[in-house]
């Protein structure tokens, strides 16, 4: 019960000092400014990123369920755990702004790319699988769903790690700014890994 009680109370911290950054954030005192304007760079990060990230949570739990891979698995959960989490963060950020989820803009227009995705078939921003890309990792199993997966996860952490870069460059919130970093670390980290486990099958990135 001693162990419980602990584990309570260390998560409780942990809860405080997430509320504190969120609350931080919302109110600019990372940066000393206030909360961000809707057409923002900040706020168009926020609503892409969080488009971008789910996508990269339905395909990691799509192969999930298309292979007995371990490793393929276990990166497939974290993928989806660490960008679900992230996703979380972006939309709170932006209730907390009082900033819509939507914007009439087009995706990336905040780094002065909105014309750069086409949006056909479901790809609204560089990186993003397809609907038709999607429906058929969905048909595939085994070492063929791993490959696919593999490709098109590739394909999608280089588009997450441009607009990331674009928010490191473009962002005035602080902690937006830190978040944003750390996912240009952590896909590139990735992107490296899924290289790898791409030559073991006997493929490469696409």
């Amino acid at each position: 019960m001693k162990h419980i009680g602990w584990i309570a109370s260390g998560a409780a911290a942990v809860l405080v000092a997430a509320s504190a950054i969120t609350y931080a954030v919302a109110d600019g005192d990372e940066s000393g400014l206030k909360a961000p304007a809707a057409d923002s760079a900040d706020a168009g990060f926020a609503r892409d990123m969080a488009v971008h990230h789910q996508q990269a949570v339905e395909m990691s739990y799509i192969v999930r369920d298309r292979t007995d891979d371990e490793e393929i698995r276990r990166l497939a959960y974290d993928i989806a755990q660490t960008q679900a989490n992230q996703r979380g963060m972006m939309i709170g950020w932006l209730d907390l702004w009082g900033l819509p989820k939507v914007s009439s803009q087009e995706p990336m227009a905040w780094m002065g790319m909105g014309a750069m995705a086409s949006g056909e078939d479901g790809a609204l921003m560089p990186g993003m699988a397809t609907d038709t890309e999607m429906d058929k990792l969905g048909t595939l199993n085994g070492k063929q769903a791993e490959i696919y997966f593999l490709q098109l996860m590739t394909d999608h952490h280089k588009g997450g790690v441009h607009m990331a870069e674009g928010c490191v460059s473009k962002c005035a919130v602080g902690v937006e700014k830190k978040l944003a970093r750390g996912m240009v670390n952590a896909q590139e980290s990735e992107i490296t890994l899924m290289t790898d486990l791409l030559e073991e099958r006997g493929a490469a990135p696409r």
